[in-house]
């Protein structure tokens, strides 16, 4: 029987020859992430009468949502991981000084290998997808039984094919595509389905770019995005400094393919050549205008939030210094920079990135989710407008419940942040300019 690449994923992960869709298989986890939520899932680990974890080397602990600290209660929350990562003799404890992005995490320091299944306590664990895997979020009572048994009971999903064609035109870029995709299906047109990017749009996409894409499957409600493997793939593994140890692996599974006549849900066609670039306006992802169109309702942006697992690697933070280099931020906007990683803010500042958003006016702060979940580094005041490169924007995601968050990609954040309203990059940039962003 012909099987789509989630599939043959789960199939492998099982030991069985093939799966098919709405079966429960048993499989064997690859890599278990537990951010902050490590805290919760230590009653339930206790309860379950373990003593110890299935494999220490196997499990990667960032902590990254409140950090540093932020108030009383994250500081004994982050207590309560240290203490736990010394009885449970958990080596990969990623905490102040080189703390990152969970998701980013796993990804730069190469604990994903293609093949593998990824579970994490985070919903954007789908963003490991990008390297080939099946990668999951669960809850951490889940969570407790796999880093007891290093098993999961998974219920194979249907798969929806996203297949894209063509170039994105000089100013788009992954982010507009993927809410172009939500705002064409729905935040829940995805709803426990893997979702399956391929084509000739996806071969000439460099990683970063395929990382957005894949992350924000979580906002179609799917329960995985998975790209295949590729040597752009097996070359980001390879420049890693793969924490994992498993360097002999990164070839092993790296030519999954979906067969030929695989069974798909649904298949969406995307032309990158005829898209520009979008927002998803207040309150949902799916609310999905271009930005010239939705430019003219959204008036002064009090605040540009450029961050998050879905955009804040390197290469988003350079197209953005190259934006604001030599300019300034408007008037009564507020500019603020999150990277996704430690080694990301380090090369920022090795290349002088920091100091070009600084001097733009900018602020620069260490890794983590910051503004994105409203939960510090840019929380936002009842009433007012965050342009944002986050990947949700329901009501309160990022503040009071009467603040607006408007979704964009790095490049139309930037131009924002310098006009103080919502403003699409191609008028405010040259051709020749926005393909040196891009390039």
């Amino acid at each position: 029987m012909a099987m789509t690449l989630p599939e043959k994923l789960l199939a492998l992960k099982s030991g069985q020859q093939k799966v098919s869709v709405g079966e429960v298989v048993d499989c064997k986890v690859d890599v278990a992430m537990a951010h902050e939520a490590l805290a919760q899932l230590v009653k339930p680990f206790a309860e379950m009468g373990a003593d110890k974890v299935w494999d220490a080397n196997r499990i990667v602990v960032p902590i990254d949502h409140w950090v540093p600290a932020s108030s009383e209660s994250s500081a004994r929350m982050h207590k309560t991981i240290r203490e736990n990562c010394t009885k449970y003799n958990l080596p990969h404890l990623y905490d102040v000084g080189r703390q990152g992005i969970c998701h980013q995490v796993l990804a730069e320091e190469g604990f994903c290998m293609p093949g593998d299944l990824v579970v994490g306590t985070d919903s954007h664990t789908n963003m490991s997808g990008a390297l080939g895997t099946f990668s999951s979020g669960i809850g951490p009572t889940e969570m407790a039984a796999v880093f007891a048994t290093g098993e999961l009971w998974m219920r194979v999903p249907p798969t929806i094919r996203m297949e894209l064609s063509g170039t994105m035109p000089p100013g788009v870029s992954s982010k507009d595509i993927v809410l172009s995709i939500i705002g064409r299906i729905g935040d829940d047109g995805a709803r426990y389905q893997a979702v399956e990017f391929g084509g000739s749009g996806i071969e000439s996409m460099p990683m970063y770019q395929r990382f957005t894409l894949t992350n924000m499957t979580t906002e179609m409600g799917a329960k995985t995005g998975v790209i295949a493997a590729d040597e752009k793939v097996i070359e980001y593994l390879e420049n890693s400094p793969c924490a994992s140890g498993r360097r002999d692996e990164i070839r092993t599974h790296a030519d999954l393919r979906a067969d030929k006549g695989a069974k798909y849900a649904r298949t969406i066609d995307v032309d990158c050549d005829k898209l520009e670039p979008v927002v998803a306006c207040p309150q949902s992802p799916d609310n999905v205008k271009t930005v010239r169109e939705a430019a003219a309702t959204v008036g002064h942006v009090d605040q540009v939030f450029i961050g998050s697992c879905t955009n804040a690697r390197f290469e988003d933070l350079k197209q953005v210094a190259d934006i604001v280099r030599g300019n300034h931020v408007a008037p009564g906007t507020r500019l603020v920079v999150f990277p996704a990683s430690t080694p990301i803010y380090r090369r920022c500042l090795e290349e002088g990135i920091i100091r070009d958003i600084m001097d733009a006016g900018g602020i620069f702060n260490p890794a983590s989710c910051g503004a994105c979940f409203g939960g510090m580094g840019g929380v936002l005041a009842d009433g007012e407008v965050c342009v944002s490169t986050s990947n949700r924007n329901y009501k309160g995601r990022m503040g009071a419940a009467g603040s607006k968050s408007y979704l964009v990609s790095p490049v139309t954040a930037a131009v924002t942040a310098l006009t103080g309203k919502l403003t699409d990059p191609r008028d405010f940039l040259g051709e020749k300019e926005l393909i040196r962003l891009a390039a």
